[in-house]
């Protein structure tokens, strides 16, 4: 049985009661109509015009992602009215933002989201209000955030525009700053945006000040001013899809996802929050699952090639771990030398990050360590074990790893690790050399070796190279020399010097990594209790 309060219902009065009976009638009549206006949105045109560009109205995006019904707005006639000479209402145009609380597979969250068919999403001074309202909402009742963003920031028409009528500006001097409640909201609820539509200004800020944003396709662009703008200052003239369209921020790194439309879109918003819990304060919900702990997949055993110059499919390694079909794959184009997202282990919700070898050798670009340390973020702000595969050949070399300051972002990734306390597994699939290495170890990990685990400062044939460069370059015939001295290092090489040496916990075959990984979870579920609450380093964009 449902504890949403009941939908009220305006109860039907007798026309021929007299008026002195029904003190507030002319009151309620005015609710009623105002309340019917808010619904009708920028009418009946405005909504046509959102659907002939392809995308839903606010109302319709609501009911799309919440279970059905759920939803109970907060403000709904907030807005401004036009009053005839006997106080009746003349028109009223609603405030353009849409926000309050319903139920994702019966948890309740917040939504808020820009109305585009009035003023283009630009807001009005009641949808600012309400706009604002939305994080001090999901915050006072800790629950999850989503924001359905479609429009722009501020307009240059608002206000009061006679410079000689005396009008109070800004926000008073002892006013908290303005975007606090935004971060703080990243510290305490899940916090989940869509891009439905145009979204520029500040939506584009709440966009990626996010868990998790995700990206309409065809209908979205996503851009710090648009074209006007762009000419204006720039004298250059951009199609808002060249200027900030799904090509450009799927590689950009200011989105996490691509939806094929809205629909998909809001299905990944439910995805994502269904790994999370409400608030920091409460564990990540654990489902029960048919796949058996002990499932021990035969693919495995012969995955890795012999070769270490053939590459092999990471994310496939991955699914034949997790529950089946739990993998939650996130921010696929963007640094994809390292594949990150969530998934399920014996029903636990974790985090998952693994270097693919398709892309430079899974090596650890500028945008690899973003990818890296906001996961680890992630992880510690919501209390999820994290899960490492490890093929990690080093930090990407060369002029343009330079130029994007690989180090610098390499080094906030392996800082995040090495504060993490959520417990963390790292299997060892083949590479882990240098520096950058240590961005897949938390303190106290569990790490599992595979027979083709590789490990050392540099890899074999970096070291050859540094090492025997005068004896290769001397050489008659130097790319024979080099592979001899690889060769014969290569055969020299055992995977099982670090086991008997305790340097890791254990070297495995690869088809144990499941059950084994599953024990790990059940021994950590104390651990995990003892981390609830705000973790020291939460998520930031």
């Amino acid at each position: 049985m449902s504890d949403d309060p009941p939908r009220a219902t305006p109860p039907t009065h007798d026309d021929a009661q007299p008026a002195a009976a029904r003190p507030w009638a002319e009151a309620i009549e005015g609710l009623r109509q105002r309340r019917a206006l808010a619904l009708e949105q920028g009418g009946a045109e405005g909504i046509a015009r959102q659907h002939a560009r392809g995308r839903l109205s606010v109302r319709e995006r609501i009911e799309a992602l919440v279970d059905d019904g759920s939803f109970r707005e907060h403000g709904r006639i907030a807005g401004g009215a036009t009053l005839d000479d006997d106080g009746g209402l003349e028109d009223f145009t609603p405030a353009n933002y849409v926000v309050g609380i319903g139920r994702i597979g019966g948890r309740r969250v917040v939504v808020g989201g820009e109305d585009f068919t009035l003023k283009g999403g630009s807001p009005n001074a009641a949808g600012l209000r309400k706009s604002v309202y939305a994080e001090h909402l999901a915050l006072t009742y800790r629950m999850p955030l989503v924001r359905l963003l479609e429009g722009g920031g501020g307009s240059v028409g608002s206000g009061d525009e006679d410079p000689k009528k005396p009008r109070t500006v800004g926000e008073p001097v002892w006013a908290e700053p303005r975007f606090a409640v935004i971060a703080e909201a990243l510290g305490a609820v899940p916090v989940v945006s869509a891009a439905l539509g145009p979204v520029a200004g500040f939506p584009a800020g709440r966009l990626v000040a996010s868990h998790f944003s995700v990206m309409a396709r065809d209908t979205a662009q996503v851009m710090i001013g648009g074209p006007a703008l762009v000419k204006r200052a720039l004298g250059r003239e951009v199609s808002k899809e060249a200027l900030g369209g799904a090509a450009v921020h799927a590689r950009s790194g200011v989105v996490d996802n691509l939806a094929d439309d809205e629909l998909d879109a809001l299905a990944q918003c439910r995805r994502f929050l269904s790994y999370l819990p409400s608030h920091v304060d409460e564990r990540a919900p654990r489902l029960a699952t048919s796949d058996p702990s002990e499932r021990m997949d035969e693919a495995l055993a012969d995955i890795v090639p012999r070769d270490r110059r053939i590459p092999f499919d990471i994310v496939a390694i991955i699914e034949h771990v997790v529950d089946h079909g739990s993998f939650f794959r996130i921010s696929r184009d963007y640094g994809p030398g390292l594949v990150v997202g969530l998934a399920r282990l014996a029903g636990q919700p974790v985090g998952i990050t693994a270097n693919d070898c398709r892309h430079n050798a899974g090596a650890m670009t500028a945008a690899c360590a973003q990818k890296m340390r906001r996961m680890i973020e992630l992880c510690e702000t919501f209390h999820l074990p994290l899960v490492n595969f490890v093929d990690e050949p080093g930090f990407m070399i060369g002029p343009e790893a330079e130029a994007a300051a690989t180090i610098r972002y390499g080094m906030a990734a392996v800082a995040a690790a090495a504060q993490a306390t959520v417990p963390w597994a790292s299997i060892r699939v083949r590479k882990s050399f240098g520096v950058a290495a240590a961005a897949h170890y938390g303190p106290q990990a569990y790490v599992l070796d595979w027979p083709s685990a590789e490990s050392g400062a540099l890899p074999l044939e970096g070291g050859v190279a540094v090492a025997f460069g005068r004896q290769i370059a001397a050489a008659e015939d130097p790319e024979a020399m080099r592979r001899e001295l690889e060769e014969r290092f290569e055969r020299a090489r055992s995977p099982f010097r670090p086991a008997e040496s305790f340097a890791v916990h254990d070297l495995i075959d690869p088809r144990e990594t499941r059950p084994l990984l599953c024990e790990w979870i059940e021994a950590s579920q104390a651990r995990l209790d003892r981390l609830l609450g705000p973790t020291r380093f939460p998520l930031r964009p």
